[in-house]
Parts: structure tokens; sequence; C-alpha cells
């Protein structure tokens, strides 16, 4: 493990440098990364973000600002992955091909969620913990499954989150 050759912006944070392993990448200010994390060469995780413990962020993943990213959210690049190439020989580097995946801000995605290489998360989408994203979340969609599929509107969830109290053993409308 190690950080190497990261560009980071003022006040970036690795919570404990010595578990996670970040190469060739680049991440914004006040950025918080968390243990045992990898982000690989060209992943560029914006400002204000927090990646959480044990996810993993390949080559051509995109994260805009103020993005949440829970523990174990595992990211792909490759649509169709093999070990070997057609002659039996382990694939190396251009033997296979790259997509990518942007993640627009304020979107937030869910613990050990599974973004498939290849889609955009909308603005302020919600993906829901253990989702698996095969194509593109509109912004504010709230999405869970597996395949992902959208079940509301991030927006219209929060205003009813906000007519609600809080009590032990029970949610009520604030009157």
């Amino acid at each position: 493990m190690g950080i190497r050759n990261v560009t980071s912006g003022e006040g970036a944070k690795f919570s404990h440098p010595e578990l996670v392993n970040a190469y060739d990448c680049s991440i914004g200010r006040q950025t918080r990364v968390g243990p045992f994390v990898e982000i690989q060469k060209g992943a560029v995780i914006g400002a204000h973000c927090k990646i959480s413990s044990h996810s993993f962020i390949c080559e051509g993943v995109t994260i805009e600002d103020e993005v949440m990213i829970a523990h174990g959210v595992m990211f792909t690049n490759d649509l169709f992955p093999r070990a070997t190439d057609d002659d039996g020989y382990l694939q190396r580097d251009g033997d296979w091909t790259l997509v990518t995946t942007l993640v627009r801000r304020g979107a937030s995605i869910g613990s050990n969620a599974t973004i498939v290489g290849g889609v955009t998360i909308g603005e302020g989408a919600l993906v829901a913990a253990g989702a698996v994203v095969t194509r593109d979340v509109p912004d504010h969609a709230l999405v869970m499954g597996s395949p992902a599929r959208i079940t509301g509107d991030v927006r219209e969830a929060r205003e009813r989150t906000a007519r609600l109290t809080y009590a032990p053993d029970r949610l009520e409308p604030v009157s």
C-alpha cells in the first residue's frame, strides 16, 4: 500500500495513509479518504468528497465535488473482463477496453454498491446500499436493487423525511 504521485488539493486528508493505495490520481481540496481504499491511476475525485473505507475507485472514474462514497463501494471499468487474451496469455494494459464512469456533483453511493463502468450517476442522485448500477442514473433519482431501478426522487424523499419527527419506537408526522 502507499500513496504515490497523487495530486491533492488543500486540506485533502487520508485518515490512515499507511492503509490506502492511491497512485497517479487526483483528489480535490477538503476531501477525506478512509482506510483500505484503492484509487487507481487516472481517477479524479473532486473537492469536499467523502470516500469511506474498503472502496475501490478504478481508472476511468471521475467523481465531481461533494460526493459521498460509502463503505465498500466498487467501480468497474471493463464491460467484458477476461483474464487472458484470445491466445491464452494473461491480459496486459491495452488488451482491454477502458469504459469511463462519471459521478455528478452531490451524488451519494451507499455501502457495498457496485457501479458497472460506462455510466453516469446524476447530480444529487442517491444509489442505495447494495445496488448494482448498470445504466445511467438521472439527476436526483433514488435507485436501488440489482440491477438498480428508479424508486423515487431524492428531493421528494427529503421533503417527506423533513415532515417526520423521530420517536424511539415510531416515526410520526409533525403537525
